[in-house]
């Protein structure tokens, strides 16, 4: 006995095989679906890379102008301390020198009220004299010498001083870590 007759073997084999084929075309429609997908996006993407470095590139570009025009405002700043503290080294050099040849002299007020109990009333001039000024006396030329190194010494920190708050004014200045931004 028979189960199946030729004629439905065939029919069943050309279901079977026309379902495959089918089969088959769908998957191979979807595989270039899915690899033009993936062409797509790997063009997306590189785009996005690309888009990516070029924004690092001029954010790089920015801040090294930045850093250069910080380095030449310090050097601008460098510059115009170093000529600071050179003039007054100059200018101490100039008043020891004028002490030294008795050129100039320094002298000190005297405390009026104290001189002679007048009482805080000026002294009498003398016979050569015109001014009622307070009394002075002068300074020992190496006194005042010493008084001309210990202003100038000081006069160099206050210099480097404002050398230095200059130079972190200008770093903070330019920090993207500042307040306020």
């Amino acid at each position: 006995m028979r189960l199946f007759s030729p004629s439905v073997v065939v029919a069943l084999l050309l279901v079977l095989l026309s379902g495959w084929a089918g089969w088959q075309a769908q998957g191979y429609r979807l595989g270039e679906r899915h690899a033009l997908d993936l062409a797509g996006r790997d063009k997306l993407h590189a785009n996005a890379l690309d888009e990516i470095a070029r924004a690092a590139e001029a954010s790089k570009r920015a801040e090294q102008g930045k850093r250069l025009a910080l380095e030449q405002q310090l050097q601008s700043q460098d510059t115009l301390h170093h000529g600071r503290l050179i003039h007054a080294q100059q200018e101490a050099a100039r008043l020891r020198d004028r002490i030294a040849t008795a050129d100039l002299r320094l002298s000190v007020l005297l405390d009026a009220s104290s001189a002679g109990g007048t009482g805080g009333v000026p002294a009498p001039t003398t016979a050569g004299s015109l001014v009622h000024a307070a009394p002075r006396a002068e300074l020992d030329p190496a006194y005042a010498q010493r008084i001309v190194a210990i202003t100038s010494d000081g006069d160099q920190g206050l210099i480097a001083l404002r050398a230095c708050q200059d130079h972190i004014r200008a770093l903070a200045g330019s920090s993207p870590f500042r307040e306020g931004r």
